[in-house]
């Protein structure tokens, strides 16, 4: 009997494990507007951090074997445009050089949302932090749920979380709304 109920337990506990969700990548391709970031060392994702930038575009190339990444960055105060491709590992964890050695995974894709987890290391601390980005200039109330569960999943607290999208200006031909 009791070889039967570990066996149940065993088996409600497996079954309860969460597999990742397959990401489309039909969907990472486009568009892209950064409206969250959030950070377990915030100050490098708040206005004037080191981590703060503003999605623009994401192109795949070669099956998504690398991903192109168009972003505004500001730089002492200027605003520039900026592309940088970053290459595949495994599934759709990708390295980049930017600010530090960074791993970026795509851990969700949707039609209207798009969710990158990345872990930069600038050479003396590993930030992990994630991006909401949104084809549109807003969330809905799901889709920042979505967003804050992911973080939480990850050990990001959600009281780090930064509306991007309210305080993140490009140039004159570009901006976001107010």
């Amino acid at each position: 009997m009791k070889v039967v109920c570990l066996t149940l337990l065993f088996a409600l506990v497996c079954g309860a494990q969460e597999t990742p969700a397959e990401i489309d990548p039909s969907k990472i391709p486009g568009e892209w507007r950064t409206i969250y970031a959030a950070a377990d060392n915030k100050e490098k994702i708040v206005e004037g951090g080191p981590l703060r930038d503003y999605y623009r575009r994401i192109e795949c190339i070669d099956d998504c074997e690398y991903l192109s990444i168009t972003f505004y960055d500001k730089d002492d105060g200027t605003c520039l445009l900026l592309t940088e491709v970053a290459k595949r590992q495994e599934g759709y964890v990708y390295v980049i050089e930017y600010k530090g050695s960074n791993t970026l995974e795509v851990i969700h894709a949707s039609q209207n949302m798009l969710v990158t987890y990345v872990e930069n290391d600038d050479g003396e601390k590993i930030t992990k932090m994630t991006e909401g980005l949104a084809r549109g200039t807003s969330f809905t109330q799901e889709e920042l749920q979505k967003y804050q569960e992911l973080n939480s999943e990850r050990g990001i607290p959600n009281e780090n979380i930064e509306n991007v999208i309210e305080t993140g200006k490009a140039p004159d031909n570009d901006r976001y709304p107010k």
